[in-house]
Formats: structure tokens, C-alpha cells, sequence
């Protein structure tokens, strides 16, 4: 042990070290936190505790699965397997699952992901027949989830006059009524949503003190990762398990705060040191990531916040290159300025592949522009975070039918799953099956069971068609206790006639819906290998099932080891780092956002989401503001956001008007000797002297001779040409400023050849094409 500790800084070791009582460490951008609490685990094993009484909770599967790996390399792998580490959801789930008893639901209960909950709440707002442009759905469905993270239980709402009222200001009275049908329709379904698995943590831990006080027991020491991201419910549970022993370290950074639209609270850490009294504080503020330009820059902006933990953070790798800002006359122009700076700094001998490379931007709405200046210069990038494997469509079909299998009061899978492949059960079908399961208060499931019992009018033709469906999936559950895992689920795919539907598609769209049920059998049959490696006596359905529904985006980035650039918003990129990072968009009402305007909190948030924008960046960081962009259907003039302005300039390199006139002077030669190279390649060489092309191209080199003599004396360059013509400096609303090389045509017809200084050479209609003179 001693040889692991030696590796950590004095800051870290203390940090690892303390095991008194409650300790908060506060971890600046690229400190090693991650190190930190892995070492402090280790640690921890060490000094005798047992490794079944450590409970460690992360935000993802990724970090909990990459520090048990960490941690199995320091104390073996037989210990790191029993320690109680994974997310908030998965281990609360996990809870859940052992005492669901207490609560009314049965062990295998459904876990329903976003869009399971969402499908569920168009059901029943149907049903209440509302109206979907006033409730609408998103809107409904964060409310309720709101309300589950502030622990606020469908009584507790009703009984809100406060949300009440805010409802009826909003024109959506009946949420209260939505949210306790949901509620009541996910507990006939033996299904819980995400927050549930907070909200009824807590209810377990509230209403039943003999498991609140084994679980105490249980867990003799208690880290928590990003702690500055928990929600008041996760808070809570925290604050309940630990409450007797006060063996418990937190472990983030105030200044990385940045998910308050998620319910995540940043009082939870300012606070920290008031709800446990005699906690400790430890500063790990060296930043092993980025370099000193990088790392003073971001300190000069997050000091402008008020509502900080004070540290500063410092770096002792190499001084680098100042952050440079880059202004584009519109967002179009942006996007191929950033596609340019890419190309030019892979082709500057530093040796940079594309995977080195992130644009960073605040809204996902940016990244088209973005995507096609890529394309254009051929190149490659991913969207991080985008559609997950396990949300694609066949995916979440026969994931459909593995969840009814295990649970077959499962509604949302049951209505997913019976008419696929089309078996001829339809809509108005299901409905009555809605209403009759509504009307007597039970499941699908109980209603498919005994269809004359609870009066479902259909015909006989339907009614053997639901009885041959009820027989397909009591035939899967009755295998279920027969065949493994694998076997089960290559059964499934076949005998519903899934195999047979997508390999008739032969299309491109059809050979990749193929070959994502490959990669899921296969899938599937790996989670078996090892759960039988790590010492499971068997391994079922729901042990797939509970994995998989509580997987996130970032554990399902296959091509994160690709050799792209790599685009995502500043939210996504927490977390992440790259040799160089492009942050674009920096205006006024877009970073920060326009909602954020009239709020100091939502402001100082907004900040430290740029904090974390910058300090993802280890070498090179880059930021672009547009001067006009086009939003809400027209071109607005921009103005550079205030952030800007909190970043000491001693960091900043922004080109000044004598070195922008420089790079003016400069293109113009090149498109001088380009233009004339491109018009003598376009003449026969026993032509160069008499055609009237050479001609035209002789004439327009002596007329930017002469503008450019006239620019390098002082003369005014638009005085001399009040007209457009051949040597012009104009700028256009979309591409930005360039240079006209040709004028051909006539009235309606005429044209201009320009060379734009981000876009290359364009002709363009000159009636459609408002060029304006620089």
C-alpha cells in the first residue's frame, strides 16, 4: 500500500489518508479526484474495513466500473468484486429489489427508462382526454419528475396549494391527477421509473426504520462521487445512511456544477460542511491536465462567481499558447473557420489526429453547420452522446419481450410487444384492453388472462388472436426457469418471427437493424460469461434486465476510441478531455443562455458550464463567436458573451486590428497569384498572348495592384470602386467577407466570381446575393 501512496501529491494524501469523520474534498478540474478515491478505498480495505461494508455512488457505470477496475489492480479482484460500488440508481435499485416487499412491489419489478414514462403519460392523458398542446408532454413529465426529486409524493402534491397554483397559472390544472394515475398505473405494472428509484428509497428508509437501521449497519463507510451534482433525494438518502457513524467522503467541485435543470442541487456541497459538523476539508488544487495559460484563464472566470468554495488551482506543466478568440462574421462562417482551424493545426507538424480534437457547443442546435463544414472538408467526426444502443428501435422490441417475460404486468412492454411482428392485434384492440384493465383496476396481463371475465368486447377472431399471444409469452416464461440466458433470448427471437422480419429487409437501413441483433445476442452472451466468471451460480433474464435498463449514454460510446472529432454539447463534456477543444457560440443570449438573463444563480451557473468547457482542453483551447446568426427564422446581429470579458486578457490572444490587416495584406497576395495561376491554367498555351480570358486576367492583376497600393498607402479602398467589379472587398450575409474576382453577365443574369476567405471561390447571382462593400 505504502508504494500507491507514495505516487500522490501531499494535497492527495491527506485526502486518502483521513478516516476519522465526515471529509468533503474539494477537487479541482484535472486534479486527480478520480485517483483520489480509488486510493482512498484501497485504503480503506487496508485499514480492515470489509469490503461488502464500503458503499461508493457515481453518476455512471463507466466510473464505477473503470475505479473497481483501478482498485482490483491494488487489492486483488476478490475484494474489489464485494464492495457495494455503482450509481445512485443501480445500487438503490438493488436495495429496492431485496425489500420491495415493504413497499407493495414484487422483486423484479420494471425499471421504465424516458421514454417508457413518456409513453405511459400520452396514455393517460388520452384517456382524460386533454389536450396535448396545452399539457404537453414534456412538460408533464418534468413536472413529475421534479416533484420525485424533491421527495414530494402524489399526496404531498395534491395537498401543495403552492403547486397547485402554480399548475392553474399554467393553464395545466390536472397535473396532480396525471401524476397519481401515473403512479397508480406504474404500481399495477410492477414498474418503477428513475426517480422512483430515489423517491422510494427514501419512502423505504422513512416509513420503515428497521431497514433504514440495517442498511446503516451495513455500510460502514460511505464515498460519493460528484457531489456537487445530487439532487435533494440523493442528498437525503446519503445524509439518512450516514447519519450514525459520520464515516462519509464527498468527493467534486463546486465549480463544476452544471446540472440544475436535472434537479441537481449546488447547496448540497456549499453546505456540506454545516450538515455535518467537524468536517474536514481538503483542496486538491494542482491540475495535472492542462497547461498554465489553460488553467490561470478559467481561474480568472470562475472567480467572478460569488456563490464558490475559494481555491485556486494551479499547473506545473508547460506555460502553452494563450486561448485564442476567433470572431466570424455569421454562424454559417463559424462553422468552416472551426473546420479550417482543425485542418491547419493537424497539417502544423504537431502530429495531432482528428480524435484530439472536441467542439464543444451550448445547444445541440449548433451542430448542423458544424457537421456540414466537416463534410465539406472530408472531415470525420461523432456526435457524442446520440442515440444509444439499447434506445434503438428492434433494440427496445425485444428488450420488450424479455421485460414481460420477467414481469408480465409490464404495460408499456406488453402494449410494444403485441402486435409486434404484426400478429393482426390493433389499435382500437389494445384500447379496449386499456379500458377494461382501467375500469377493474388491474394490468394488461390479468386482463389477457381471462378475457370473458372482465367483459372485453371483441369477436371471436380477436380473441383467439390475443389467447395465441398470451400462449407465445407463457411459453417464453415457462422456458425462462428452463434455458440460460442466451438461450432464452435466441428463442425469443425466433419463435415470435423477429429473425424472419428484419432479415427480409435487405436495404442498408434493414442490414444494420441485422446486425445490431447480432451485436445484442452476442451482447447478451458476454454479460452471462462474466457473470458466471466473477463467482454467479446462474445468471437470468432479470439479471440482464436490471443491467441494461440502467445504462447511460456514456456507457454505450462504441466509437469512442475512433479516430474522429468529436462534437457535444458542454453538458456532455463534463468529465472528458482532449488535446484541444473548440468552444463556439459565445454570444450574448445564446452562452450564456437567454434564459439565464435574469438570474444571478442561473448566470454563475452558466459560467462554471464554461469553466468546464475550457478546462477540458490540455494543450490548445480555441473559442468562436459569430456576429450574426440566424435564429428563430432570421439573421440577428450577435454581441460576444460576457464571459469573455471575465477572462483576464493577459490569457486571451485576440488578434488586434494591425495583425488582422497583416492577414489581410497577406490573403490578398495569395489570391492575387491564385487567381491568375487559375485563369492561365484555363488558357491554351499558344493562347496566353492573345486570349482575350489571359486578357481579362492581366487587367484584374493590374486593377488589385492598384487596390492594393492604394490600401497600403492609405487610401480608401471603397472610394476607389464605388461600384462592384473585379477586386472589391465585399462581405456576404452567410459566407462573410472575400474578395471579387470576376463580374460576367448582364442585368438579372450577372454574376460575381468571389474568393471568400473561409469559403473558397463561389459564383453568385449578384440580384440574390447582397453583397455589401467592405
Amino acid at each position: 500500500m505504502e508504494e500507491y501512496l507514495s505516487q500522490l501529491n501531499e494535497s492527495q494524501l491527506q485526502a486518502v489518508t483521513y478516516s476519522e469523520g465526515p471529509s468533503l474534498v474539494i477537487a479541482g478540474a484535472g486534479s486527480g479526484k478520480t485517483r483520489v478515491l480509488t486510493y482512498k478505498i484501497a485504503y480503506l480495505l487496508h485499514q480492515g474495513f470489509p469490503p461488502q461494508s464500503i458503499l461508493a455512488l457515481t453518476f455512471t457505470n463507466k466510473a464505477a466500473r473503470e475505479m473497481k477496475e483501478r482498485i482490483a489492480s491494488i487489492v486483488g479482484e476478490q475484494q474489489a468484486r464485494r464492495l457495494w460500488m455503482g450509481t445512485f440508481h443501480s445500487i438503490f435499485s438493488r436495495i429496492l429489489r431485496s425489500e420491495a416487499s415493504y413497499l407493495g412491489y414484487p422483486s423484479a419489478f420494471t425499471i421504465y427508462d424516458s421514454a417508457d414514462s413518456k409513453s405511459l403519460l400520452k396514455s393517460i392523458m388520452k384517456e382524460m382526454q386533454l389536450d396535448d398542446k396545452v399539457y404537453r408532454i414534456g412538460t408533464v413529465q418534468s413536472r413529475i419528475s421534479n416533484a420525485k426529486n424533491s421527495l414530494i409524493t402524489v399526496k404531498a402534491y395534491e395537498q401543495s396549494k403552492e403547486l397547485i397554483e402554480a399548475d392553474q397559472h399554467s393553464k395545466m390544472p390536472l397535473i396532480a391527477e396525471i401524476y397519481k394515475r401515473y403512479q397508480a398505473r406504474c404500481k399495477q405494472a410492477g414498474a418503477m421509473d428513475f426517480d422512483d428509484l430515489l423517491l422510494q428509497t427514501n419512502i423505504l428508509f422513512r416509513d420503515f426504520p428497521e431497514v433504514l437501521e440495517k442498511y446503516r449497519r451495513f455500510f460502514r463507510y460511505i464515498l460519493v462521487d460528484e457531489y456537487q451534482d445530487t439532487n435533494f433525494a440523493q442528498h437525503l438518502i446519503v445524509q439518512r445512511l450516514s447519519e450514525l457513524h459520520q464515516r462519509i467522503c464527498v468527493v467534486g467541485d463546486d465549480a463544476q456544477s452544471i446540472y440544475s435543470f436535472r434537479g441537481a442541487n449546488i447547496d448540497n456541497i456549499l453546505q456540506f460542511k454545516n450538515v455535518y459538523p467537524g468536517c474536514k476539508i481538503f483542496k486538491l488544487e494542482r491540475n495535472y491536465r492542462s497547461t498554465q495559460s489553460i488553467v490561470n484563464a478559467a481561474n480568472s472566470l470562475i472567480h467572478k462567481n460569488k456563490e464558490q468554495i475559494h481555491k485556486t488551482v494551479y499547473s506545473e506543466n508547460s506555460v502553452g499558447e494563450k486561448i485564442r478568440v476567433i470572431s466570424s462574421y455569421s454562424d454559417y462562417e463559424e462553422g468552416y473557420v472551426v473546420a479550417g482551424k482543425i485542418a491547419e493545426m493537424r497539417m502544423a507538424g504537431t502530429h495531432y489526429t482528428y480524435s484530439d480534437f472536441a467542439i464543444l457547443y451550448r445547444t445541440n442546435a449548433q451542430s448542423r453547420i458544424l457537421e456540414e463544414a466537416l463534410r465539406k472538408r472530408n472531415i470525420p467526426y461523432k456526435i457524442y452522446g446520440g442515440l444509444s444502443f439499447y434506445q434503438r428501435k428492434e433494440i427496445k422490441d425485444i428488450i420488450s419481450y424479455f421485460r414481460v417475460i420477467v414481469n408480465p404486468h409490464d404495460e408499456e412492454a406488453l402494449k410494444r410487444i403485441i402486435n409486434y411482428p404484426t400478429r393482426g392485434i390493433g389499435e382500437t384492440t389494445v384500447n379496449k384492453l386499456i379500458a377494461a384493465a382501467s375500469d377493474n383496476e388491474v394490468s394488461l396481463w390479468t386482463v389477457l388472462q381471462d378475457p370473458a371475465a372482465y367483459k372485453l368486447p371483441v369477436n371471436s377472431g380477436t380473441a383467439n388472436k390475443l389467447n395465441a399471444f398470451r400462449e407465445l409469452l407463457e411459453s417464453f416464461m415457462l422456458k425462462n426457469d428452463q434455458l440460460s440466458v442466451e438461450e432464452l433470448a435466441a428463442v425469443v427471437v425466433k419463435e415470435t418471427g423477429i429473425v424472419g422480419s428484419l432479415f427480409q429487409d435487405r436495404s442498408v437501413e434493414g442490414i444494420s437493424k441485422q446486425e445490431n441483433l447480432q451485436e445484442l445476442i452476442k451482447g447478451i452472451s458476454e454479460f452471462a460469461e462474466l457473470k458466471l466468471e466473477e463467482g454467479a451460480e446462474s445468471v437470468k433474464l432479470a439479471d440482464f434486465l436490471s443491467e441494461v435498463s440502467l445504462l447511460t449514454d456514456q456507457d454505450n460510446d462504441k466509437n469512442e476510441n475512433a479516430n474522429k472529432v468529436t462534437m457535444m454539447t458542454v453538458h456532455a463534456a463534463k468529465g472528458l478531455e482532449f488535446k484541444n477543444v473548440i468552444v463556439v457560440g459565445l454570444e450574448e443570449d445564446l452562452f450564456p443562455s437567454l434564459m439565464a438573463k435574469d438570474s444571478l444563480r442561473a448566470i454563475e451557473e452558466e459560467r462554471r458550464l464554461f469553466y468546464v468547457a475550457i478546462t477540458r482542453a490540455e494543450e490548445n483551447c480555441l473559442l468562436t463567436y459569430a456576429k450574426s446568426r440566424f435564429r428563430n427564422g432570421q439573421s440577428s446581429i450577435c454581441s460576444p458573451s460576457r464571459f469573455l470579458k471575465d477572462i483576464d486578457a493577459e490569457f486571451l490572444d485576440i488578434p488586434s486590428v494591425a495583425s488582422a490587416e497583416d492577414t489581410f495584406q497577406s490573403k490578398r497576395a495569395e489570391y492575387q497569384s491564385a487567381a491568375l495561376s487559375s485563369f492561365r491554367n484555363q488558357t491554351k498555351a499558344e493562347d496566353v498572348f492573345s486570349s482575350p480570358v489571359t486578357a481579362a486576367a492581366q487587367q484584374r492583376v493590374s486593377h488589385l495592384t492598384k487596390i492594393n497600393d492604394a490600401a497600403s498607402s492609405g487610401g480608401n479602398v471603397s472610394a476607389l470602386n464605388s461600384n462592384l467589379q473585379p477586386g472589391c472587398r465585399v462581405r456576404h450575409e452567410r459566407f462573410g467577407e472575400g474578395e471579387i474576382l470576376q463580374i460576367e453577365g448582364t442585368d438579372a443574369n450577372q454574376k460575381a466570381t468571389v474568393l471568400f476567405d473561409n469559403f473558397g471561390q463561389k459564383q453568385l447571382l449578384l440580384k440574390f446575393a447582397k453583397l455589401t462593400l467592405v
